[in-house]
């Protein structure tokens, strides 16, 4: 069942074409100092900010059109697809992580068995969680066993690639031969990854990625990668007009005729954010993520160094914080950090540079 795939996502694997090179991209943005919430909430780009703004004035001059919009949208779908190393065919869209993972645990046969890993994003929790009125059992288990914890009764293993209340990064070489050895279908979510590392969907059955993090786009615009062996597993659930095969002829019953690909999982996109999301999306597939990676996980692992911890390889870190006492100093300290499950967590990206640690470290040691 599990893929065949045998390319890696770790952090230094390597990346497709780069046009622009990593101090171009820090340019393009109008904030960053002391943001350290990309795991939270990404920052746009100046791109980005234009579009949006044109989109508006279009938009209020009653100028929009349906038809442009859904140009957009099938741009940026072929750019994803690009930056993530799939087919645009096998690329669905979408506005939420949970409705993507509600499509997966609703195909899910009675009775069967799915793995995750504990303490991961409810919206890849809940969703497989709900379907127990069908008999579906769902067993948690620390990440750093879901490869051993596989075995021939598991339907399916689903894990983010980076959890995102300690940014530890799953590992997916051992959790994809383990799938492939007890032949579990593997789904993983890449939000907390693609737009800080290289990541690549075509080594998983599928993927769910939103958008509004670590690559800047508007919330509202996430990705559904899904392989064609495993898209025959899966029942359109949420199918609208939009998945339709003829998207204008499919507006109206009693008939359906639903895509041949990927696109029959397709949700109806919120129109303004695909505009935003279109120079997002541009500029990270024109990146070197390898780079962006290097850069992001030095600067954490100086922080780490500067607070006594073991040096981590995480563009994400975070420690015991049950108070809130050192989010609190951060905060005061005029820094953008967050809070997770009783610890406090920052998160590097490609804005941020050493003065950021240097900021960081001066808030939590005063």
């Amino acid at each position: 069942m599990s893929p065949a795939a045998t390319s890696t996502s770790s952090p230094t694997a390597s990346t497709s074409t780069t046009t622009v090179t990593l101090a171009e991209a820090r340019t393009r943005y109008t904030a960053g100092r002391g943001y350290l919430a990309a795991c939270t909430l990404g920052l746009p780009t100046i791109d980005t900010i234009a579009a949006m703004r044109a989109d508006t004035e279009v938009w209020s001059r009653g100028q929009a059109s349906a038809s442009r919009y859904g140009e957009v949208v099938e741009r940026v779908r072929v750019g994803y697809a690009d930056l993530v190393h799939v087919a645009p065919h096998n690329v669905a869209i979408g506005s939420q992580t949970s409705v993507m993972a509600g499509l997966v645990a609703a195909s899910i046969p009675d009775d069967a068995e799915v793995v995750l890993p504990r303490g991961d994003f409810s919206s890849m929790v809940f969703p497989f969680l709900a379907q127990a009125h069908r008999g579906v059992t769902v067993r948690q288990v620390e990440l750093a066993d879901l490869a051993a914890s596989l075995t021939a009764n598991t339907w399916l293993v689903a894990f983010s690639l980076v959890q995102s209340a300690t940014g530890t990064l799953a590992d997916s070489d051992a959790i994809r031969a383990a799938a492939r050895r007890t032949g579990t279908f593997t789904l993983c979510d890449t939000t907390q990854a693609t737009g800080w590392m290289p990541v690549d969907a075509s080594a998983f059955d599928a993927t769910i990625c939103h958008s509004y993090k670590w690559l800047g786009a508007p919330r509202g615009v996430a990705f559904f990668t899904v392989s064609d062996a495993f898209a025959a597993h899966l029942h359109p659930i949420n199918a609208g007009w939009y998945a339709g095969d003829d998207l204008w002829a499919s507006c109206y019953g009693p008939a359906m005729a639903l895509a041949p690909d990927a696109r029959r999982f397709d949700v109806s996109p919120a129109w303004p954010a695909w505009v935003g999301a279109e120079p997002a999306i541009d500029l990270f597939r024109s990146l070197d993520l390898a780079e962006v990676a290097a850069h992001n996980v030095a600067l954490g692992d100086a922080l780490c160094g500067g607070l006594g911890l073991p040096s981590r390889g995480q563009a994400i870190i975070s420690w015991p914080d049950a108070d809130g006492r050192d989010l609190a100093r951060l905060t005061a300290s005029g820094l953008t950090a967050s809070g997770r499950a009783g610890r406090a967590r920052v998160a590097f990206h490609l804005f941020n540079d050493e003065d950021d640690v240097a900021l960081a470290l001066a808030a939590l040691r005063p």
